[in-house]
């Protein structure tokens, strides 16, 4: 039986480069016997109402063609369902789909759908106020998460060049930030941070294994937590971010929790790339929420 598919598209992924591919991967799940819809947003919200009723209509699989932004919409479509969710990283950043061990090729990917074979893995709660969502996998709170707001005020540089500008320009205006990190509900950890990362997966920002020892499927978070350090020391430290060699630095902490809250002034927490809002910020795992094609 020719599943059928819902293609979740985001026309802007990479700078509206990445259309390019939509047709050769359309094509080769054609090829492989799939029914296909396409799915295109004029916006997030307006794209996230249309997955929302494909899932209600039940197709064998909603599938995201783009980055983690993308992914992190389709996880709020297909909660709560048992409509699976496919991958085909098409984005800037490609980090969720590389920790499910989606392949990194999209027509590569767009075969791994055609063989549709499940796994469940965690998804984690996020709440902000009255708010709450899902992400798949990391949300970041601090100078990370500043960064991300500098980046989306500017329109240039294109691309990651923005973030290397923003990032340039938060480092000159930081100071590290007075944390209360709640875990389980019960241990209280108060101090100076840089940042504080709360992870499913391994590795945000394209590549940046921020929790290297975080697993999609194991019903636990990593809390990554880096201590106030000069900005002389950060320079040196943050580079070894992209190994994963930074958590074996004095100033790094890892702890593994199911739940944990985030008190900060003036802080915004993204998850997934994604503005999710100011803290505090309460987040839950949820083990086995997702079913992933992978």
């Amino acid at each position: 039986m020719s599943p059928h598919l819902a293609l979740l598209v985001n026309p802007a992924a990479r700078g509206g480069r990445t259309l390019r591919l939509l047709e050769p991967v359309a094509r080769r799940l054609r090829a492989g016997g799939a029914e296909l819809s396409v799915i295109v947003g004029d916006d997030a919200a307006d794209a996230l109402a249309r997955a929302c009723t494909a899932v209600s209509e039940r197709p064998d699989a909603l599938v995201a063609f783009g980055g983690d932004g993308l992914v992190h919409l389709a996880v709020q479509a297909v909660a709560g369902s048992d409509v699976p969710l496919g991958i085909i990283p098409a984005g800037t950043g490609n980090d969720i789909a590389a920790a499910l061990g989606v392949p990194a090729d999209p027509i590569a990917a767009a075969r791994a759908v055609l063989r549709m074979k499940e796994r469940p893995v965690d998804a984690v709660s996020v709440r902000t106020g009255t708010v709450e969502e899902l992400f798949a996998g990391v949300l970041c709170c601090g100078f990370d998460s500043r960064v991300n707001e500098r980046a989306n005020l500017r329109t240039w540089p294109p691309g990651a060049g923005r973030y290397l500008v923003a990032m340039a320009q938060e480092l000159r205006a930081f100071r590290p930030i007075p944390f209360r990190v709640t875990f389980d509900g019960g241990e209280v950890v108060e101090r100076e941070s840089m940042l504080v990362a709360v992870a499913n997966t391994g590795s945000y920002g394209a590549g940046m294994r921020v929790c290297p020892s975080a697993l999609p499927d194991d019903g636990l978070l990593d809390v990554v937590m880096l201590e106030a350090l000069s900005k002389a020391e950060f320079l040196r430290v943050f580079p070894s971010v992209y190994r994963g060699t930074h958590v074996g630095h004095r100033a790094v902490s890892v702890r593994r929790v199911r739940s944990v809250r985030l008190e900060a002034p003036g802080v915004v927490a993204y998850a997934d790339g994604e503005r999710v809002g100011a803290a505090p910020v309460e987040c839950e795992v949820r083990p086995g929420a997702l079913r992933v094609i992978a």
